[in-house]
């Protein structure tokens, strides 16, 4: 048959045929896009295995005592004895000011000293002469009063006398005159005394303050002898000298407080680091724990010490609150300098034989619509408590199932070392496949620990 009166003749199933042909076509073409439209997941597998969580921290290194020495009197720096690095000794000299001004002024001391003791002893003499005046004026008075008794005694018995006849008035009168005249030099005698007695007072008072100004004066010199000791600076501990901060011929200024002219750091065999610890890890960190750090010195070496106390004293940065987490080490080589910036890993807590989780499963959250997560969160019976608040260790994570589709599950977590955290409840098993991060469009998703792909990860959780 002509082929062009086959077609004619066949013209509708071939139509049919070509129509058949264009919707399997695109039919498969949609499939291609739908799949390729589809989430691709970056996943990693739940394992058996130890977690030992940590805190990590940085500080420095720092002598366990370091003394600062100060001058306490001003001057010139005269002589140095000691530099950096100087093995002392304790009441070894190290520096030496010009002690010409303060040999000066105990000169002046001692002689005002002098001078206040010659006062005192001046006053005393007098204080001794005025109670002699004082014992002189009281017999005086005894010898006035005396004689008035007398004049009283003449007198009345010349009144007798005289009111009798025997005597003449002018008799009488004369005895009454003379007794009139012993009262007053006896109210004489009294007032004499009276006022040597309070000279006396007087130059007791001025003894006294004599006595006051030999103290002061004595101060004074123990004063003027002790600044000039203090211009020779002692060390007041064995140890090294870690800081000179003064050199020949420099003034020294103190004023208002002794400044620091060495430092000096008892022991570099036994040292401390002083780790600046977040606030949130100071309540898992334990007194005695086994820490261990490492310095930019000796990048290959780990260095061992224990945890010996929190300081209460908090550092505030920009909002960020630390503490000081002290540890104690030896240093018996003297290898570890002070000043060196040291990075400490503390342990807090450790279990062995657990199921681990990988941190960025727990971190991961599909990029699905928020109906649809939620749909599934209520079809796995998720507690809206976990799903929304994730508080007390409890969390989600995302499981691979069957026909790459992923499933919740609601797990409440434990301790973690930055990598993995320990699984305590949860239906997690080792060898699952958690999500951990959705794949870029266009690359192939790579399993395995979470970092090793280049994923696209979900939204971290709050």
């Amino acid at each position: 048959m002509n082929p062009r009166d086959y077609y004619r003749q066949h013209r509708r199933l071939a139509a049919a045929t070509g129509v058949a042909f264009l919707f399997v076509v695109a039919a498969a073409g949609w499939a291609a896009r739908g799949r390729a439209d589809a989430p691709r997941y970056v996943t990693a597998s739940a394992a058996e295995g130890s977690i030992t969580s940590v805190v990590q921290a940085t500080g420095t290194i720092n002598p366990l005592t370091t003394v600062p020495v100060g001058s306490y009197v001003s001057g010139t720096v005269k002589y140095i004895f000691a530099d950096f690095n100087t093995r002392v000794r304790s009441g070894q000299v190290l520096a030496q000011l010009d002690p010409e001004t303060y040999r000066a002024q105990v000169v002046q001391a001692r002689g005002n000293l002098d001078t206040a003791v010659a006062n005192e002893r001046n006053l005393a003499a007098s204080v001794t002469a005025q109670q002699a005046v004082i014992k002189s004026n009281q017999a005086n008075v005894d010898k006035t009063k005396a004689a008035a008794n007398y004049a009283r005694m003449n007198t009345q018995r010349n009144l007798d006398l005289m009111q009798r006849g025997i005597l003449p008035r002018d008799q009488g009168d004369l005895s009454q005159s003379g007794l009139e005249q012993a009262d007053a030099a006896l109210r004489a005698a009294d007032a004499q005394l009276s006022q040597a007695i309070a000279q006396l007072a007087q130059m007791q008072a001025q003894l006294d303050q004599a006595g006051a100004q030999v103290k002061a004066m004595q101060g004074a010199l123990d004063l003027a002898e002790s600044n000039l000791r203090y211009c020779t600076i002692l060390s007041p501990i064995d140890g090294t000298v870690v800081v000179r901060n003064v050199t020949v011929g420099q003034s020294v200024a103190a004023s208002l407080q002794a400044p620091v002219v060495f430092s000096i750091a008892q022991d570099l065999t036994r040292m401390q680091l002083y780790a600046a610890t977040d606030e949130s890890d100071t309540g898992n960190i334990k007194i005695g724990t086994e820490a261990s750090f490492q310095v930019d010195a000796f990048p290959n070496e780990t260095f061992h010490g224990h945890v010996s106390a929190i300081r209460l004293n908090a550092t505030t940065v920009q909002n960020v609150v630390t503490y000081n987490t002290i540890i104690d080490f030896e240093n018996p080589d003297g290898r570890l300098l002070p000043g060196e910036t040291a990075y400490a890993t503390i342990p807090t807590g450790h279990v062995a034989r657990t199921t681990t989780i990988p941190n960025a499963a727990i971190r991961f959250t599909p990029s699905l619509p928020a109906a649809q997560i939620q749909r599934l969160y209520d079809q796995y019976a998720i507690p809206a408590a976990v799903a929304n608040a994730r508080t007390g260790g409890s969390h989600v994570v995302w499981a691979v199932q069957p026909g790459d589709k992923i499933r919740p599950f609601a797990i409440r977590v434990g301790i973690t070392d930055y990598t993995s955290t320990q699984l305590v409840e949860g239906d997690i098993h080792p060898g699952d496949q958690l999500v951990t991060g959705e794949a870029v469009p266009g690359e192939v998703p790579a399993n395995g620990p979470a970092g090793t792909p280049p994923p696209r990860f979900g939204a971290p959780r709050r």
